[in-house]
């Protein structure tokens, strides 16, 4: 919804939310980017471990690891609200990071022969891990012509800042999703061009996949854009070094392609997932255990065995 199709209150409302938002911004830009990094960590594992989501967390890490002990959880999971408090704060500073190229690493020299052999098409996934937000990095560091996709804010005013803060890291375009936002992606790939998703969310109308030893549902589409226009699938992370410096590994992912359709789309979503949990498992402080990937739609659950 734009601002001009609010009512009198919602404008209100909103405009109210996007005043503190650019209050909150303006605080955190006072800070040089490390400072406000670990400033904003600090507070979120202080704070965040007194919500309902702690908990939530918490089950989430003993579904993935049942083994593990539970004052191990509890510091891994504030470990997590570090991290999650420290994207908050480098979020509002994403062009000062993108102006400091010495704050990242790169392991990404075997892609970029791979994209100077075979074009810039691609279908680019990652994973809530690292800092997210800057996980676009690698493409633009090798040349693609990166367009990405996210869940648009509820407030008109704070989705439109938020989405300029994010746009240097995508060339190709950044689209909010909706019906039309699958026809453009393709239009881009079609064009040339490389679209990125982060691909570990739950998606309850998607395909299911084996993700710590339980049945998750996944998004199939980078898949099929990847098998069906015959693009490389790149599958990248983001690791957290030292505060507010990063590394990025990024390599070509081999998906099946010539198999029946839905097996070779639901076969490649598993690889895709196979690889984020190796990856989380690595550092699973740094990603985000609060989203519910393992909750299961009502139609895909399994009944319960008669006694």
């Amino acid at each position: 919804m734009t601002p001009h199709q609010l009512s009198l209150p919602m404008k209100l409302r909103y405009g109210g939310e996007y005043a503190l938002l650019r209050l909150v911004a303006g605080l955190i830009r006072l800070m040089p980017v490390d400072v406000a990094s670990r400033v904003m960590g600090r507070a979120w594992r202080l704070i965040a471990p007194h919500t309902k989501r702690h908990a939530h967390a918490l089950e989430h890490v003993a579904l993935a690891f049942p083994d593990m002990a539970p004052e191990e959880r509890e510091r891994l999971v504030r470990a997590m609200w570090e991290n999650l408090g420290r994207i908050a704060a480098e979020t509002f500073q994403l062009d000062r990071l993108h102006a400091e190229p010495g704050r990242y690493t790169f392991d990404v020299e075997e892609l970029r022969s791979f994209i100077a052999e075979h074009g810039g098409a691609a279908v680019v996934v990652s994973l809530h891990t690292g800092n997210w937000e800057i996980v676009a990095e690698p493409a633009r560091y090798v040349g693609l012509e990166t367009a990405g996709v996210y869940q648009a804010l509820k407030n008109p005013y704070a989705d439109a800042y938020v989405t300029r803060l994010r746009q240097r890291y995508f060339p190709g375009g950044l689209f909010a999703k909706s019906h039309s936002t699958a026809r453009r992606l393709i239009q881009h790939v079609r064009g040339g061009g490389a679209i990125a998703f982060l691909a570990d969310l739950r998606d309850i109308r998607g395909v299911t996949v084996p993700f710590f030893g339980h049945p998750a549902t996944a998004n199939p589409f980078p898949v099929m854009v990847a098998r069906t226009y015959q693009v490389p699938l790149i599958i990248c992370r983001t690791i957290r070094k030292d505060g507010a410096r990063f590394h990025f590994e990024a390599r070509v992912l081999d998906i099946p392609r010539d198999g029946e359709r839905q097996a070779d789309i639901v076969e490649g979503t598993a690889r895709i997932h196979s690889v984020f949990e190796g990856w989380i498992r690595e550092h699973p402080e740094q990603w985000m255990w609060i989203h519910r990937k393992w909750a299961m739609p009502k139609a895909k659950r399994k009944k319960p065995a008669p006694e």
